[in-house]
C-alpha cells in the first residue's frame, strides 16, 4: 500500500472537528477514580489540567449520537484527568469462525481489540531486546534472522535490514487488508494461511529499494514477532508480559498467535486505562513510576522522524508522527493508530496522552474518519495551554 493511498485509510490533520461542545456535563463524568492500576485518583484540583466542562460535553454528545466511539480518555501530567466509556457496536470472535458484531456496554475493565496499536507495543518490546543486547542493532540484515530462508536471498533482498522492517520501507510488493479487499483477497489473509508466514514475507517481489519508499506493510510484524522469538527464546507476547506489561501493572491482556508466533500486526487487546499507560510511557521517556522500563533513547530513536509516510504524516520505528493545526497553533503528535479508530495519541508540548477505542473495523468513509479525528481535537481544545 503505498504513500499517498494510505492517507484516506488513517485520517489526516485536515479532517473537521466535532460540532461545539456542550455547555453541561452529564452523569457519570467525576474524576477518574483510583482502581488500583498504578493510575493516581483524581481530584477536582485536577480540573486545572483539563476543561472538564468541554470534555464532559464532548462525552455526552458521543453518548447521545450514533458515534461508535467506545472510549475516550485523556492524562495530563502524569495524571489520569479524563476517562469515559460508552455503548457501541464491536466486532468479536464468532462462535466457530468468524466474527460476529455485538453491542457492548464498554467499561474500564473490558479488553479492546487494539488492531494496528499493537505495531507499536511491538517496537517496544523491540527497545527492550536491543537494550538488554539480545538483539544487536536495528542496522542488522534480516537474513541474519532467518539462515534457514537462505534460498530466497537475492541482492536486492540482502539489503533489507531491521530498520526497514520497523520502518515499513522493505520495499516488497504488499496488500494489505481493507474492507476494499475483503477478507480474502490481500496478502495478510494468505500470509496467515502459509505454512511458513515468514517465507511467505520475504518470498514477495521487490518493487523498491530498501529504505526509498514507506510501504504500508502488516507482514513486517511477521518477521518482528520471529525475530523477538529466536532472539529472546519465548514468544513475543510472554517476553512483552514479563519485561513491558508486568512493570507498567499491565495484567489480564491477550495478545493472539498464529502458528505459535505472536500475532504483533494487530492481535494484542488492552484496556483503555493501559494504552494511556503505554503512552505515558513513552511520554516519560520510558518510565513509569520511577522505574526505567525501555531506554530513554530507544523512546527517542523509535518516535523520531524516519520516513514519509502520507501527505501529512511520519514514521519511524512503527509508531506515526503527525501536526494538527488548532487555531494558530500546530501542535506535533507521536501516534500508534489501529484499524477501526483506535489510537494512541501523545503530546510533548502539553504533557497529554489521549486513548481512544472505537468500532469503524469496516467504516473507512470520511465521515468516519472526520468523527474519529474529531474527538482528538475536541480534546486538544479543551486542554489548557502551559504555563
Amino acid at each position: 500500500m503505498r504513500r499517498r493511498q494510505f492517507i484516506s485509510l488513517l485520517g489526516g490533520a485536515a479532517l473537521a472537528p466535532l460540532s461545539a461542545v456542550c455547555a453541561n456535563a452529564a452523569d457519570g463524568c467525576d474524576v477518574p477514580p483510583e482502581r488500583g492500576d498504578g493510575w493516581p485518583g483524581g481530584s477536582v484540583a485536577g480540573d486545572s489540567l483539563v476543561n472538564r466542562e468541554a470534555l464532559c460535553g464532548m462525552a455526552d454528545r458521543l453518548a447521545t449520537s450514533d458515534a461508535n466511539i467506545h472510549a475516550v480518555l485523556v492524562a495530563r501530567d502524569g495524571k489520569l484527568a479524563f476517562e469515559r466509556y460508552f455503548k457501541g457496536a464491536d466486532e468479536i470472535p464468532g462462535y466457530i469462525y468468524g466474527r460476529r458484531v455485538e453491542t457492548i456496554a464498554f467499561d474500564a475493565d473490558t479488553l479492546h481489540n487494539m488492531k494496528s496499536v499493537s505495531k507499536s507495543v511491538a517496537s517496544l518490546v523491540v527497545g527492550i531486546a536491543i537494550d538488554r543486547g539480545l538483539i544487536r542493532g536495528v542496522d542488522e540484515p534480516i537474513f541474519s534472522f532467518f539462515p534457514e530462508l537462505s534460498d530466497l536471498r537475492s541482492p536486492e533482498k540482502d539489503r533489507i535490514r531491521l530498520v526497514h522492517v520497523l520502518t515499513m520501507s522493505m520495499g516488497l510488493k504488499w496488500v494489505e487488508a481493507t474492507p476494499a479487499t475483503g477478507d480474502d483477497d490481500n496478502d495478510e489473509t494468505r500470509m496467515h494461511m502459509a505454512w511458513d508466514p515468514c517465507r511467505y514475507v520475504l518470498g514477495l517481489p521487490v518493487t523498491a529499494a530498501a529504505g526509498q519508499e514507506f510501504f504500508y506493510n502488516t507482514g513486517a510484524l511477521t518477521l518482528v514477532s520471529a525475530i523477538i522469538r529466536k532472539a529472546t527464546g519465548r514468544p513475543l507476547d510472554e517476553f512483552a508480559r514479563e519485561n513491558l506489561f508486568e512493570p507498567l501493572g499491565i495484567t489480564g491482556t491477550a495478545w493472539g498467535r498464529y502458528r505459535g508466533d505472536t500475532d504483533a500486526g494487530g492481535g494484542l487487546r488492552l484496556r483503555p486505562r493501559d494504552m494511556a499507560k503505554i503512552g505515558q510511557l513513552v511520554l516519560a521517556g520510558g518510565r513509569w513510576n520511577g522505574r526505567q522500563i525501555v531506554s530513554k533513547a530507544w523512546i527517542e530513536a523509535s518516535t523520531a522522524e524516519k520516513i514519509k509516510a502520507t501527505d501529512s504524516q511520519t514514521y519511524g520505528y512503527l509508531w506515526w508522527r503527525g501536526q494538527t493545526r488548532l487555531n494558530d497553533r500546530k501542535i506535533n503528535w507521536i501516534g500508534a493508530l489501529g484499524r477501526g479508530g483506535q489510537s494512541i495519541r501523545i503530546v510533548p508540548e502539553l504533557d497529554l496522552v489521549v486513548a481512544v477505542t472505537a468500532g469503524y473495523y469496516q467504516d473507512y468513509s470520511s465521515q468516519a474518519f472526520r468523527l474519529q479525528f474529531g474527538v482528538f481535537r475536541d480534546v486538544l481544545r479543551a486542554i489548557p495551554p502551559p504555563a
